[in-house]
């Protein structure tokens, strides 16, 4: 924990000194670096207690729940509260829609409100009037690229290949004029990136999620699941590396991303310098389907089970309702505190280094009361952090019924005997529909551009996931990208002939 407490205090001292850190030159940073370090580490006690909060030593501390977060509910009231005060839709009315041909882009032109977008991401000093270019055009410019341009850059997007006069689409869709030679500019969109606050940012999130809740593209069975995915970067070399008590830590250009292990890839390496980002996904039960709902950026130097209570508080702050999560191993609830805490229970799969209790079968999970019983037992509930079990014999038919207790309390673990027994139905088609939580990052990577990471700093990547689970919802909603079945006339023939069989 202390290798941890230095890293975060070296980082906050660095960023606090020296704010304009990317534009330093390469050797400027070392000798920077192995100063504070020098200094830091020579006064650092070990022997104290580390009292740094958990979010500041995960690098998330921008990332928590504060105050002006819009939940759900409140975003509905606020959308009627404005449409209700003004008679027509200024910013639909001033736009041209003849002009975007394109399905995908003419519903999500539809959908998005400039008035509200302006609304959520106003702040202090900020005067319309004396605008030419508003934070809805940004938004916009960010979605046509995600949507349409994944694939290219920032700087080649904003030019006028793309944004040009000739490509009336694209400057109807974002809110250019088509009469003068105004443009965006790519370190406009930088800036915006960088200006987003995470409120801002989920309060964007909130806006579409209330959408996209009313869109219908969610049944009543709705399970909600966490995964990760590994998010690299560019500055793969260290700018300094040192070994604290048999711990190492690594500097490196951007201070806020670090090296961790990455998922078993044939094609990649073990590890990965960059970030990791945890997701909390909705999953329809009966189609399989799953969404982005709301995401965590962090280094990826840490595991995945210290992010699981983040990510069930923010969910809640944004007022989506959690009942159950399925998720890997390395998510599990392992002392309860996360459901005393909130209500929500996780189901992982049964940690292998957990032992089975005695007198219980790996297999089907009964539970018998001792060596010598054959009758399994019922399953009567929980009490204080324990299964509890009653023999299920009827009157005179257990010959130790006068011996024995005719009862039986399990601890709960994370092997087959976590809150909700492992062998429950519904536990396990809960598990069986997991691996469909990472359905929303092959969306996010492919659809919108996430697998390469043009910007250099925690906060404008945080803003790009952001951006791009905002555009994977939208896609999704306009349902222009569907594939249906082109079935060949062999492939028509055997289907009619096993339907008939």
């Amino acid at each position: 924990m202390h290798h941890k407490n230095i890293k975060t205090s070296i980082r906050k001292q660095l960023k606090k000194q020296y704010p304009n850190w990317s534009r330093l030159p390469k050797k400027v940073k070392k000798h920077i670096i192995q100063e504070v370090i020098a200094e830091y580490v020579c006064d650092y006690d070990f022997s104290r207690t580390v009292a740094t909060p958990l979010e500041e030593l995960l690098g998330i501390e921008q990332q928590v729940p504060i105050k002006g977060i819009i939940k759900l509910s409140e975003m509905a009231q606020l959308i009627d509260m404005v449409n209700n005060n003004r008679i027509v839709r200024f910013s639909n009315y001033k736009r041209s829609p003849i002009y975007i041909k394109d399905e995908e882009l003419q519903f999500v032109d539809k959908l998005i409100d400039d008035g509200m977008i302006n609304r959520l991401l106003y702040y202090e000093g900020y005067s319309p009037a004396m605008r030419g270019i508003f934070p809805s055009n940004l938004f916009r410019a960010e979605l046509l690229k995600a949507i349409k341009y994944p694939e290219i850059s920032y700087r080649k997007f904003c030019t006028e290949e793309y944004l040009g006069l000739d490509r009336k689409q694209n400057r109807v869709f974002t809110g250019l004029s088509l009469s003068k030679k105004e443009m965006i500019d790519h370190t406009q969109l930088c800036k915006f990136r960088s200006s987003l606050s995470f409120v801002q940012q989920v309060n964007l999130l909130v806006y579409i999620l209330h959408h996209f809740f009313q869109s219908g593209l969610l049944g009543d069975s709705i399970l909600h699941g966490i995964d990760s995915t590994e998010l690299a970067c560019d500055c793969r070399v260290p700018l300094v590396s040192l070994n604290i008590r048999g711990k190492k830590i690594r500097i490196y250009n951007d201070l806020d991303c670090d090296c961790g292990k990455r998922r078993n890839k044939r094609d990649k390496s073990v590890y990965v310098v960059g970030y990791r980002l945890h997701t909390l996904t909705a999953i329809d039960a009966k189609t399989g389907h799953s969404f982005p709902l709301v995401s965590l950026l962090a280094p990826a130097n840490h595991h995945d089970s210290h992010f699981l209570p983040f990510l069930v508080n923010l969910a809640q702050a944004m007022g989506i309702e959690l009942q159950l999560i399925t998720a890997d191993e390395a998510y599990h609830d392992k002392n309860g505190s996360l459901f005393e805490e909130t209500g929500v229970i996780v189901t992982t799969p049964p940690a292998s280094k957990v032992l089975l209790p005695k007198n219980t079968d790996a297999n089907s999970g009964t539970v018998f009361c001792n060596d010598e019983c054959s009758t399994p037992m019922l399953h009567v509930g929980i009490e204080d952090q324990k299964h509890e079990y009653k023999c299920s014999a009827v009157s005179g038919q257990c010959q130790f019924a006068g011996s024995c207790s005719q009862y039986r309390f399990i601890p709960l673990d994370g092997g087959l005997f976590q809150r909700i027994p492992y062998h429950t139905e519904l536990i396990q088609q809960a598990h069986d529909i997991r691996k469909n939580c990472e359905r929303p990052f092959n969306l996010m990577k492919n659809q919108t551009g996430l697998e390469t990471i043009r910007v250099r700093s925690q906060h404008a990547t945080m803003a790009r996931c952001t951006l791009s689970s905002i555009a994977v919802l939208l896609i999704e909603m306009a349902g222009t990208r569907k594939k249906q079945f082109d079935a060949k006339p062999q492939q028509l023939q055997m289907f009619e002939e096993q339907k008939a069989a």
